[in-house]
């Protein structure tokens, strides 16, 4: 995996250099002097991260924890190699704390707890919502934390689509996840509207594996006095595209149409300006990037520009004044913008996991983590690139292609590699070496190094394991 160096022999650098993913460790493996594929340049990297404090705050399973890990290919004690916070975040530390504690609360003052301890249970989800905003770039006054994504998803469809004769259909990726494509069906049908005629589906080009901004752009302009909602995702799930969310709203307001986007891959992975961009909805999960446990409280936004002119659809009591709430008038009070949409009051048991979460988050921004992001995922681009290109002189040879994007600005941390060889056998055989990861049918796998736990040299490690594999295949 390259010829070896001495990092301690040389002395650390006050900074790493600046540029490129490619020109950055090309620079720091001709400063110590070793190949730009040796684990000595990982180890620099995670030398000189000043995030590298955060994977502390998380609970990373060993290699022995894992199923289906196989204790003769790799040491049961060590770290696994977590890349599929695209799919769950890992556990932080805090959580069985802060569950507990009102475990405790329920069992020694029961009823009082709603209005007791640091977080009752009233309003506990509320003191959340500040920190949530940061995240995804509103207002904390735009951000409600309830329900799970595909319910808010149809809340906020539920006032926003109002589809007339003229200006009825939605437009979405032809792969959005599915729960999207569900959610989207279900909405026109329930206008009474025929989803074939009132859906409008982007495709790549004939070739290509994402989707062009100018394409976007230009399907909006043609269709824009048709279309009713563009619903996009932020990041692609399947491909880890990340779509110009600015540009698509600008697009889309341009023509008269609501704009909103599925953020569930893009909150807690890439910088987000919700409000400062003018989306007028979106919605996500927090059980990825943002680690608040499966099933975790989603969350929704509402651009404050609609808080007079857009009202939801279904009423609950959580959508009431709180100042008012407990009256029990039957009269509604309703709350502005977002915090309307409510419905039920949320589980504390699941505002626990994200509190422990969004702390986490708050002791860094999301630029600091976003740039340490380009870096890792720069990096885990270049050893791939290095290893597992296509070799036109041994077409025998395994190779690994990356189908999401390689420009920085247009993916979050997850890359998307198709695989020359079968994918389930290479999946199978990095589970068993301690690698979480994610496969998706027929030949993509997803790999997200997460830059609030993981580390450069879980990246070259990963290469290493990825190599014996490969090897072994061949």
């Amino acid at each position: 995996m390259g010829n070896m160096c001495s990092l301690l022999s040389r002395p650390a650098m006050a900074r790493l250099p600046t540029g490129s993913p490619r020109e950055m460790i090309e620079t720091v493996s001709e400063q110590l002097g070793c190949s730009a594929t040796s684990r000595e340049v990982a180890a620099h990297l995670d030398l000189h991260d000043d995030l590298q404090h955060l994977r502390q705050e998380f609970l990373v399973p060993t290699v022995a924890d894992l199923p289906p890990s196989d204790l003769t290919l790799r040491d049961g004690s060590e770290e696994c190699i977590y890349f599929v916070g695209n799919s769950l975040g890992l556990q932080p530390k805090n959580t069985k704390k802060y569950i507990d504690e009102e475990l405790e609360k329920w069992a020694k003052t029961g009823a009082h707890g709603h209005v007791m301890g640091s977080r009752p249970w009233a309003w506990a989800e509320n003191n959340l919502e500040a920190l949530m905003a940061n995240i995804v770039g509103a207002k904390p006054e735009e951000v409600a934390l309830m329900n799970g994504l595909t319910v808010n998803l149809h809340l906020l469809m539920l006032a926003f689509y109002k589809p007339t004769a003229k200006r009825h259909k939605i437009l979405l990726e032809d792969r959005a996840f599915p729960s999207d494509h569900y959610a989207v069906k279900s909405q026109i049908q329930l206008r009474g509207f025929e989803p074939s005629k009132s859906s409008i589906f982007l495709k790549p080009r004939q070739g290509e594996d994402t989707l062009r901004t100018e394409d976007i752009l230009s399907k909006i302009e043609q269709e824009g006095a048709s279309i009713a909602v563009v619903m996009l995702s932020g990041v692609q799930y399947y491909t880890g595209q990340l779509f110009d969310m600015e540009a698509i709203t600008r697009a889309g307001h341009a023509q008269g149409c609501y704009v909103a986007f599925d953020c569930a891959h893009a909150v807690g992975n890439v910088e987000l300006q919700l409000h400062d961009w003018g989306v007028d909805f979106a919605c996500w999960c927090t059980y990825k990037y943002m680690n608040s446990g499966a099933g975790g409280l989603a969350g929704a936004y509402v651009h404050e520009k609609h808080t007079d002119t857009v009202k939801p659809a279904l009423l609950g009591w959580w959508g009431h004044n709180l100042k008012t709430r407990f009256q029990m008038t039957n009269v509604m009070d309703l709350q502005p913008g977002v915090k309307g949409y409510r419905l039920s009051n949320q589980p504390i048991l699941l505002v626990c996991p994200l509190q422990a979460s969004l702390e986490i988050f708050n002791k860094t921004t999301m630029t600091d983590l976003r740039r340490k992001s380009v870096l890792l995922t720069g990096y885990l681009e270049y050893l791939l690139q290095y290893h597992y290109s296509r070799d036109e002189a041994d077409p025998g040879k395994p190779y690994v292609r990356v189908i999401t994007p390689s420009d920085p600005a247009q993916r979050g941390c997850q890359l998307s590699l198709s695989f020359s060889v079968p994918i389930r056998a290479v999946f199978k055989e990095l589970e068993k070496r301690g690698v979480a990861c994610d496969m998706r049918e027929p030949d993509i796998l997803r790999i997200a190094p997460v830059p609030l736990y993981n580390s450069f040299t879980d990246v070259h490690l990963f290469i290493s394991i990825l190599e014996s594999v490969l090897s072994a295949h061949a």
